[in-house]
């Protein structure tokens, strides 16, 4: 089946979609890099997915690459996990995008996802406050 066609039948109905009043609609599903319900973010319909997810440990992300030729649903994800430094993360997750793994439209989306991922993953520093002056 092609990808116009599913996309032509989940666009308006799907368990991922999130619909609110005065807001364009949100996807939740597993590989939409901006959560937009749009054919171009869609995870379920492509030939070729890009997911970025934070690992199990809490420490880097996972690349989630889908092959198109595989019929075993086991084998049809590829996961990688990146536990560099945030700039070798970068580097592998554009490096990995721009070759025939993923897409190259998706290359910033992914990255700017990965680089919220481990943003949130840094620890917060609470700033001390100074006391006021006594006079």
């Amino acid at each position: 089946m092609s990808a116009d066609l599913q996309w032509m039948i989940i666009r308006n109905n799907s368990s991922f979609l999130m619909k609110r009043k005065d807001v364009a609609p949100f996807s939740k599903e597993p590989s939409n890099l901006k959560g937009r319900n749009s054919f171009r973010y869609n995870g379920l319909v492509q030939r070729r997915t890009i997911g970025i997810e934070p690992c199990r440990d809490g420490k880097g992300v996972v690349l989630i690459t889908k092959n198109s030729c595989v019929r075993k649903p086991i084998k049809k994800y590829r996961r990688t996990e990146l536990k560099q430094n945030s700039r070798k993360t970068f580097k592998t997750i554009r490096k990995l995008v721009g070759t025939g793994a993923g897409r190259k439209d998706l290359k910033m989306a992914a990255v700017r996802r990965a680089s919220a991922l481990l943003q949130s993953q840094k620890p917060v520093v609470v700033k001390k406050t100074r006391g006021k002056k006594k006079e």
